[in-house]
């Protein structure tokens, strides 16, 4: 899950969830806690959800004096279910209410399930820490220069890192630098600013293209559908194929720190 399945999520569930009031939760590995089991379902019982945002891969379930953050760390299916006769069978955490509806969160590895005090939400460190999301209003071309302005750093982990920008992660980098014909290994001070510029209206178009289309097509969202998202819209369809999809040259796969990267050697020249 990056930014736009976290934004569809957040629509969906803001929908179904907002008035509903916590009659329970079940959590099968207390891990992805940030108290004590107990406790949790002691302050949530009974509160009622009053939004669900999203902010970069974290989503934001308030409730009436605490906040619920979630993140699903390699992945997870969030699903809703109206009735017993219709709740999941796989599920690591699962959240009733008082009118029997609820969702399941199947995890692919581990997640963060956490909860504050609204009061006390800028002292959560994963959170207080996030950057701008690229779909932010206030993220403009300007913020976007100032924000690479005296960075030293490659590109692509630079746009990784949520404390610089929340919500990217290594599946859309490869076609957000693929579009602006930009190599992960750029140090940001090579950079110029029709690049700069090629960069931001990429990560916009990219990101606000996956929203439009409901996702990815291998996540669900709330109600269990697919996205579009799919192999014709993104450049992973020369990972198939092993060209690249403009100029038809051998997509080449290059270690890029602790990740992997896919580049057209012709299109994004280092």
């Amino acid at each position: 899950m990056e930014l736009p399945e976290a934004l569809i999520l957040s629509q969906q569930m803001e929908k179904e969830l907002v008035g509903k009031r916590i009659s329970g939760i079940e959590v099968v590995n207390p891990k992805c806690l940030n108290m004590p089991f107990e406790e949790v379902q002691k302050i949530i019982k009974g509160k009622k959800v009053t939004s669900v945002k999203a902010k970069g891969k974290w989503l934001f379930i308030s409730l009436n004096t605490h906040i619920i953050l979630f993140n699903p760390g390699m992945g997870a299916d969030l699903l809703y279910f109206t009735s017993d006769s219709n709740v999941p069978e796989k599920y690591q955490i699962k959240m009733e209410f008082e009118d029997k509806t609820g969702f399941t969160i199947h995890v692919s590895w581990f997640c963060y399930l956490h909860l504050v005090a609204s009061e006390n939400l800028q002292d959560h460190k994963r959170t207080a820490q996030l950057g701008m999301t690229p779909l932010d209003e206030s993220f403009t071309l300007e913020y976007f220069m100032d924000l690479l302005a005296k960075k030293r750093g490659y590109i692509k982990s630079f746009l990784l890192n949520q404390k610089n920008i929340a919500g990217i992660g290594n599946f859309y980098i490869h076609d957000i630098l693929f579009s602006a014909k930009i190599h992960p290994l750029r140090k940001i001070p090579s950079l110029t600013r029709e690049e700069i510029e090629a960069l931001y209206h990429s990560m916009q178009t990219l990101l606000s293209k996956s929203v439009e289309l409901r996702g990815l097509r291998y996540e669900r969202d709330f109600y269990g559908n697919r996205g579009q998202f799919n192999e014709e819209d993104y450049f992973k369809v020369g990972y198939n194929s092993g060209l690249c999809p403009v100029c038809n040259t051998h997509v080449q796969k290059i270690k890029t720190g602790s990740t992997s990267s896919y580049v057209c050697p012709k299109c994004q020249p280092v």
